[in-house]
Parts: C-alpha cells; structure tokens; sequence
C-alpha cells in the first residue's frame, strides 16, 4: 500500500512519496470520482480514482478493488499504477492511480460516432472485440468473472486497444446458490453492481439451487458486440422506454434491418443459453 497524504493548498497529491498535480475533474459516480493528475517527475498524464468508504464495508470493497487490479498484467486489463488509503474529514478515501487515456471509453467513442450519422468500421470492430474477449479470457482463466462489462467499462487507447476497467464488481466464476435466501443476496447484489442492459438473464431471478458462472459476461460481452454495430445496446431502448428488461432479456435478440454491417465470415450463429431458456443470437465470425 502506499503512502498517502491529503491534498495540499497547490493542488498536489502524494503516493508512495511521489507527487501528482491535479489537473481537472473527469467523472462522478456514486460512491467515487475521477480526475486527472500529472506525475510531478515524469510528467505523465494519469487518471486517478478516489473511491469513498463510508464504512468498513465500503472500505473492504475498495480493498478487494485493488486486490483485483493487482492479480492481473495484461494489455487489455487496465494496470494500477499505485494506491492508497487517505483519511479526510473523518472519512477514509481509497485512491487508485491509473493509466490515462485521452480517447476515453468506447462508449463515448460510440456516441461520437452515431451524432455525426455515422458508424465503426467491421475491421475497427473486430479488433476491438477481439481485445475485449483476450482480457476477459485472462479474467477467467485466474478463475473470476468480471460481472459488468459493458461500452463505458472499456478504455481505449489511440492505437484502440481496449482495456477492460473497473473490476469493482469482480469475484469468484462459479458461485454455487444454495437456497432462497442464497439466491436472493446474489440477484440484489446483481441489481447493484451489474448493469441491467448488459444483465445477463440469470441474475434478474436466481433460482434457489443453480450455479452462476463466468457465463454471465459472455452474455454481456455479446450486448458489447451488438452496441458496436448498432450504436446501441440491445436493452438500452428497452431500458430507456421504462419497459422491463427482466422481460426482454426472455426472447432472442436478432439483428435489425437495415444493418450496414454483415459479418460472413461464418455459416453459424454464436448462441448463449442458460437455465432461463433464453438465447442471445449474434453473428458467428
């Protein structure tokens, strides 16, 4: 862990006795927010991200956030740089020291992409997804899901490699459900931290004996996919319209017509089942 200290009247912060200038705020959420820093020495640009813990709970969860981040080094997972815990006002922050990258998620690339009437090339796509599926594969191959994949959870930087952020909600693939109470826990946890558009079907009603398991951001990945060609994620109008999602995410999704982009690549389709019955049908390429 690093060394932290609070921020000073000229703007600096200090981690792991190294000096950071802060630059500008970049994003707020809930419990966190995001601004970016340069490095006083290197002059670096990093993204740095301080996580309020209102309690020991919330400390915890920033504790194993950092645990995550730690395990994996892969050009698609995003590195953490450094960390710290800082006391300020009576209150524990846990700040996370990230690499910065000026072209921002591939949601906001996305939304560029659909107000200027246009869209993302098939070939900048499959880099793209290929880059996502290798990250998520390290992910799983240490044997965790990362559980909230989603367009504003992937980085890119200007070469548009993707990296795969915020492994807050992480943690172990394959969890065996033993009972109602069980199950009741994971599907409000799943409301919380999992994204409904990206929800993959078994985590709106877990059932009282079942296994969840990496599978979870399989579905996910393909509402990924699907965005990337659409602009827009399967669910989001769904979503948007107040409609329910639970309900949605029941039948299969195809590809709406006209679609500027075909893959013919492969004579199947790509299909995710699980114990809901439900499927998601995307182009096999």
């Amino acid at each position: 862990m690093g060394q932290g200290l609070c921020l000073c009247s000229r703007g600096s912060i200090m981690i792991d006795n190294k000096k950071y200038y802060f630059i500008q705020n970049l994003d707020e959420g809930g419990f966190s927010f995001v601004d970016l820093v340069e490095g006083a020495k290197d002059g670096c640009p990093y993204a740095l991200k301080r996580i309020l813990c209102h309690d020991r709970e919330g400390h915890r969860e920033a504790q194993t956030e950092t645990e995550m981040h730690q395990m994996f080094n892969h050009p698609n997972i995003l590195t953490l740089v450094a960390h710290t815990f800082v006391d300020r006002g009576g209150k524990t922050e846990a700040w996370l020291l990230l690499p910065y990258m000026s072209k921002g998620s591939l949601w906001s690339v996305l939304e560029k992409l659909r107000d200027k009437g246009s869209s993302m090339p098939e070939k900048q796509i499959l880099q793209i997804f290929q880059g996502i599926c290798l990250g998520l594969k390290a992910i799983h191959d240490k044997g965790y899901a990362h559980r909230d994949i989603k367009p504003t959870n992937v980085l890119l930087n200007e070469d548009n490699r993707p990296v795969l952020m915020d492994l807050g909600s992480m943690n172990r693939a394959r969890i065996e459900v033993k009972g109602t109470r069980e199950a009741m826990t994971i599907q409000d946890w799943a409301a919380q931290r999992c994204t409904i558009s990206y929800r993959a079907p078994e985590l709106f009603n877990v059932e009282s004996h079942c296994i969840i398991d990496e599978r979870t951001d399989i579905w996910s990945l393909g509402c990924v996919l699907y965005c990337m060609m659409m602009l827009e994620g399967p669910y989001d109008l769904v979503f948007q319209k107040g409609d329910s999602v639970a309900l949605a995410v029941q039948n299969p999704v195809t590809i709406p017509k006209p679609c500027s982009i075909i893959f013919l690549r492969g004579s199947g389709m790509m299909s995710y089942q699980r114990s809901t019955r439900s499927t998601l049908c995307l182009p096999l390429f």
